[in-house]
């Protein structure tokens, strides 16, 4: 270990490379060793100035070594920070050419896990940073190193927002507005907008102040329904029924009527049936603040009422019937060869008409023709045309 810690600090471009790739394929009790027989200091000094080299393989051997001393190691990770590498690390988030992102970002997420560096990470402006990062229209997003530095970016923004000395400066950054955009634009069974819900629950458990954009921004309770409704990533449809659930609960005045609008019913039941635990008790309490409890009002809203507390009653019981009293309750009808998106179009399955003076309950025209075309239980849930702008 003398040899390359004195080719780093001492040595020539390539030998400090080596080295630096030598100190990165260090076993742990390695590392541990080196800390004790050298100054941790000098080397980290020395791995800090290679990142401010224009020489890729310089940057990414010491991001490699750089990551080795940090890993499972605190007091390392407080080190690097102190050593002046934040303003590199941002500098390489914004050059130009793009090269060293991936490689910048995750040393950033390394040290943003440390509960010690949060605060410093935060004060050296890294926020807005990353949210260019997941806000640029990449011509390569669907490759592998694009979608990594992304997913990267959103969970240094998560160890950050852990912190609650930091949440309202995350939020005010334009946080909320940057993950809705990203949720919205993206395929909702991704991985990405996997972790930008759980971002957004995070924020939404730790501020009002964020579940008031996260409800008021446009389009942003359609983000949540429609990613409730993709059933291909249960993780993602449990993070949006939560935030939507912190929502509801914030004013539930207000929000009620917006949220049955972009039709949550028919995935907030499936989730019911199909989700894990804490989702399904999530979608339960949901169900249940989104029902009307007023006993009174026009006939209209009591014949609501009434066919919304048979979809309730079937809340209780065991998942089998649970589930069979749901398609009964919905019961597709035969296949008129409607899509989703269509379906969506079309008027309410069940609507409330005006005849002769009074309001009769009628049945309409148009069925689901799979579970997750639950039809829509209010006038107007069929409006799903908001986009953001």
């Amino acid at each position: 270990m003398e040899d390359f810690v004195e080719a780093l600090v001492n040595g020539e471009r390539e030998a400090q490379i080596k080295a630096a790739i030598d100190i990165s394929e260090l076993k742990s009790n390695q590392r541990k060793m080196l800390g004790i027989d050298h100054d941790v200091d000098i080397i980290i000094n020395r791995l800090v100035s290679m990142l401010c080299s224009q020489d890729y393989n310089a940057i990414q051997a010491s991001v490699l070594a750089l990551i080795s001393f940090a890993s499972g190691n605190d007091r390392n990770k407080i080190r690097i920070a102190k050593s002046g590498c934040l303003p590199v690390l941002i500098g390489l988030l914004t050059d130009e050419t793009g090269s060293f992102e991936e490689l910048a970002i995750v040393v950033l997420l390394t040290l943003s896990s440390c509960k010690a560096n949060k605060l410093a990470i935060a004060a050296s402006g890294v926020v807005p940073v990353l949210l260019e990062l997941l806000s640029r229209d990449d011509e390569g997003i669907g490759c592998n190193y694009s979608l990594q530095t992304r997913l990267d970016a959103i969970d240094t923004l998560h160890n950050l927002s852990t912190c609650q000395e930091l949440i309202l400066s995350v939020i005010s950054s334009g946080t909320v507005f940057s993950l809705l955009q990203l949720i919205y634009k993206s395929n909702k069974s991704s991985k990405l907008v996997e972790k930008a819900m759980a971002l957004l629950e995070t924020i939404a458990s730790s501020s009002e102040i964020g579940v008031a954009q996260i409800g008021g921004a446009e389009g942003g309770i359609l983000a949540l329904v429609e990613t409730i409704e993709s059933s291909a990533s249960q993780q993602s449809g449990e993070h949006a029924a939560e935030v939507l659930l912190f929502i509801c609960k914030s004013c539930r005045e207000k929000y009620r009527e917006l949220i049955l609008r972009e039709g949550a019913i028919p995935g907030l039941l499936q989730l019911r049936v199909d989700g894990t635990r804490r989702a399904k008790d999530t979608a339960r309490t949901l169900l249940l603040l989104l029902k009307d409890s007023s006993n009174y009002g026009t006939r209209s809203r009591q014949l609501k009422n009434r066919f919304f507390e048979r979809v309730m009653r079937g809340i209780d019981s065991d998942e089998e019937k649970l589930a069979q009293t749901t398609m009964r309750l919905f019961k597709p009808c035969e296949s008129q060869g409607l899509s989703n998106k269509a379906f969506r179009q079309s008027q309410t399955t069940r609507v409330l008409q005006s005849k002769g003076g009074r309001e009769v309950y009628t049945e309409g025209n148009k069925c689901a023709k799979t579970k997750s075309d639950f039809p829509r239980l209010y006038k107007g849930a069929g409006d799903r045309s908001n986009n953001y702008r």
